[in-house]
Formats: C-alpha cells, sequence, structure tokens
C-alpha cells in the first residue's frame, strides 16, 4: 500500500505541476512579451549609453588637449568652421565632399555589429494566439483535475467504516 501511495503522490506531484505551468504560461503570455520586449529596449539603451560615454570621452580628451596647447584652436579652426587658413607658407590639403562623406561613412560603422537576437521566443509567440492560448488553458486545466481525480493518495480505510 505504501508503494501504491508513493507512485500516486509522484503522479499527482508531476501531472499537477505541468497543469498549473500550461495555465500559468497561457494567463501571462502577454506580460512575458513584454518583458521580452522591455529588455531588448533596455539592451539598445545601455548600448547607446555607451556609445556616449565613448564620445564623452573623446571630447574630453580633445579638451584637454585644447587647454595643453592654446595654439591647437589655430590648426583646427579653418578645418572646423570651413574658412581659409591665414598662414600663407603652409600648404592645407583640400578635401572632396565624396572623400568626407565616404570617411563620415566609415568612422559611424561600428566594428562587431552583431545580428540583433529575436526579440520574443517563437514558442512564445505561437502560445500568444488566442486558440493556442485557449487550448493551453484547457490542457492545463484537464491534467490539473485529472491529477485530482486519479492520483490523490488512498487513505487506508478503518474496520468501523
Amino acid at each position: 500500500m505504501l508503494r501504491q501511495n508513493i507512485l500516486r503522490t509522484l503522479l499527482f506531484i508531476v501531472f499537477f505541476s505541468i497543469g498549473a505551468t500550461a495555465m500559468y504560461v497561457s494567463i501571462i503570455c502577454d506580460e512575458l512579451i513584454g518583458h521580452y520586449h522591455e529588455r531588448q529596449l533596455l539592451k539598445a539603451k545601455q548600448e547607446g549609453t555607451k556609445r556616449l560615454e565613448s564620445l564623452n570621452a573623446d571630447y574630453d580628451a580633445l579638451l584637454g588637449r585644447l587647454r595643453k596647447d592654446p595654439n591647437l584652436f589655430e590648426r583646427i579652426a579653418p578645418a572646423t568652421l570651413g574658412t581659409e587658413p591665414q598662414d600663407k607658407e603652409t600648404i592645407y590639403p583640400k578635401a572632396t565632399p565624396e572623400q568626407l562623406d565616404a570617411a563620415r561613412k566609415a568612422l559611424s560603422k561600428e566594428p562587431d555589429q552583431q545580428p540583433p537576437e529575436p526579440t520574443v521566443p517563437e514558442w512564445l509567440t505561437r502560445c500568444n494566439k488566442p486558440p493556442q492560448r485557449i487550448t493551453l488553458f484547457l490542457a492545463g486545466a484537464s491534467l490539473i483535475l485529472i491529477s485530482f481525480v486519479f492520483f490523490v493518495p488512498v487513505r487506508q480505510r478503518s474496520r468501523e467504516e
């Protein structure tokens, strides 16, 4: 009798757990999809923050160089502002707009671009469709019902009954 009760208890636990999990997933499908979307947004924001921190570090380094070398203003002003250089004894190279566009494109590309991860797992998108969601809920409910009807441990009846 003890073996039967142990077996029934184990089967009850297995069936009830699977049924409860199925019902739980069918109920919170929308929240899970929202969680995955928010996780992707968080990742994108963190990457943007890293890029901004890198730009801030570059600008801080440039400002530090400008503080140390006051003549740097005179050297970079013509290139930055597009004015003609004042020094007649120095030859300054001219860049064409095509060359500038090519340089901008090369600098704006990120070196290690990885393909974006899928936002929501495919099993979750399938479970979120109304017919599958209802089926998942009913299957979980039926497993819970089966576990309560068939696998509850049997108590020994006393002789008085």
